[in-house]
């Protein structure tokens, strides 16, 4: 079935799959995953269930930041594959009914792009304007007070010019100008090219912070401490979340709506605010789709959650699509950070995150229950981890079986990181069980589908006290007990579909501790 020809909103009601590249199948023997073990798997992700995979960058880099410093956007990194491998992949995926995602990163470049390193040889170079230069403030030293991702400053000296440049993340990763118009033709070529090639969109990283402030002012302090984190103690205000990258996105929206089907436009949009949020997807003409990370960092609790995700959806205009996901390569897995490796938690989770209205974004391993692993800092590669958290731990290889290399990589072969130990067994372990992680979160995709495709599904919470969340999506009404105590299946529910506790658990009119149910 060849869905690319379909027409409409793919997105709708589907499952995306985030595939970290590196971590999934190593094919070569290097240790590092690549482009021709994604192709490998595609049965399987086609097995599981979902509509289309987000690869992590794939674009030629230095890997200071893992492909996040891109020095070539027209391109395949040589350790991943070439511009065939990719061709292949979205040619098989295809065939499966399966899009495949990019990640465009167009906040910065790696110091290795030669935009910059011509920008860098003088103040007259061609390219000196695609990034942000800044003299030193009237006292010396850097323009002003923001900070990078690590907490330094976002300023570095560059002697031979004798102005500073920004990055908000590493010093190798210097921010683009999007006050310069040639960078904004830049990039509608560069999104032209991967459309024309049969990519079904993009992940876009740090959708939130393309343009800064025109006269760079300081960051003031921070008043209120929020979990998405301001860990200098400054509220980014003057950094990101500028309105001048609406009309980014609003060009962009125009070059993905000109395909058929229409390309999809899925922002990083790291906001704490929900207004903010809803304003990404402008008048149903900028993203498709913006990641909610106050549901990201949400307590795995009942009020809370409930809370953020009918605040959202009251915020959200009108037939937007709503996006839920709670793991990723830079905040963990949820079955760590929201489950503690309790695989009722990481059940419950997931039969949340498949019956929620919209769109919703698994990361690798998610669907085994995979959680983080403590890698010890000599095994490290994250440069951010050697001074912040350790993202590392979210990005380790894939477990496909119990041999020494768990089918990531060749025996005797060394993963660029260190397995980790996932306690609801490897992918063939779970596969060939009925009552695994793995064949729920199968079961509760396919139901998924089977109500939800094509459709922003009608949300209604019909009830939340005392740690159960009763909520309606559709005709399906869910029930999730987020307690460590048994509670009464809801009233009227209608007949049941799924529960997430195995099978061999007690049935009858009585939810587990840290069970989830579904009716019809």
């Amino acid at each position: 079935m060849d869905l690319m020809g379909e027409e409409g909103r793919w997105w709708h009601g589907a499952a995306l799959y985030q595939v970290y590249v590196r971590s999934f199948l190593d094919t070569n023997g290097d240790g590092y995953g690549d482009l021709a073990g994604v192709i490998d798997r595609l049965d399987y992700l086609a097995w599981l269930g979902v509509d289309g995979i987000w690869l992590s960058p794939t674009m030629p880099s230095p890997d200071e930041d893992w492909g996040y410093d891109v020095s070539d956007y027209l391109g395949v990194h040589p350790e991943l594959g070439d511009m065939a491998a990719m061709d292949r992949l979205i040619a098989q995926a295809r065939a499966r009914g399966l899009r495949v995602l990019l990640d465009l990163v167009p906040n910065h470049t790696s110091t290795a792009h030669p935009w910059f390193i011509d920008a860098a040889a003088s103040k007259d170079a061609v390219f000196r304007d695609y990034y942000v230069w800044a003299d030193p403030a009237p006292g010396g030293g850097a323009p002003n007070n923001w900070v990078d991702a690590t907490g330094a400053s976002a300023w570095e000296w560059h002697e031979p010019t004798g102005q500073y440049y920004l990055h908000l993340f590493l010093d190798s990763q210097p921010d683009l100008n999007w006050r310069e118009p040639a960078v904004h033709r830049e990039f509608e070529q560069i999104v032209r090219f991967w459309f024309d090639r049969g990519v079904a969109g993009f992940r876009i990283d740090v959708a939130h912070g393309l343009y800064k402030d025109a006269k760079l002012r300081d960051n003031p302090p921070a008043t209120v401490i929020n979990p998405l984190g301001h860990r200098s103690g400054l509220e980014p205000k003057y950094s990101v979340n500028q309105p001048e990258s609406h009309g980014v996105f609003r060009d962009w929206r125009a070059i993905a709506e000109a395909y058929q089907p229409p390309r999809l436009l899925l922002g990083e949009t790291w906001v704490g605010d929900y207004g903010m949020l809803a304003g990404f997807y402008g008048d149903d003409d900028e993203l498709q789709l913006a990641f909610n990370f106050p549901f990201v960092f949400s307590m795995f609790e009942a009020a809370e959650l409930s809370t953020v995700v009918g605040d959202t959806l009251a915020t959200l205009p009108a037939g937007a699509c709503p996006v839920w996901t709670a793991s990723n390569h830079d905040v963990g897995r949820f079955p760590s950070r929201w489950a503690a490796g309790d695989e009722r938690k990481a059940r419950l989770a997931l039969l949340v995150l498949a019956t929620l209205p919209g769109t919703v974004v698994l990361y690798y391993g998610d669907e085994i229950a995979m959680t983080d692993v403590d890698v010890p800092p000599a095994l490290r590669r994250d440069a951010m981890s050697r001074r912040s958290a350790p993202r590392d731990r979210a990005r380790t290889p894939m477990p496909w079986d119990a041999s020494a290399t768990h089918g990531f990589t060749a025996d005797g072969v060394r993963p660029w990181l260190p397995f980790g130990e996932t306690a609801a067994g490897d992918v063939a372990a779970q596969r060939d069980d009925p009552d695994s992680v793995l064949s729920f979160c199968r079961a509760a995709l396919a139901l998924r589908r089977a109500e939800q495709r094509g459709q922003i599904a009608r949300y209604e919470l019909r009830g939340r006290a005392d740690g159960l969340w009763v909520y309606q999506v559709g005709d399906l009404v869910v029930a999730a007990n987020f307690t460590d105590a048994p509670a009464a299946m809801p009233a009227g529910a209608g007949a049941l579909l799924l529960r997430s506790a195995p099978k061999d658990h007690p049935d009858g009119d009585v939810l587990g501790p840290w069970e989830g149910a579904v009716f019809k």
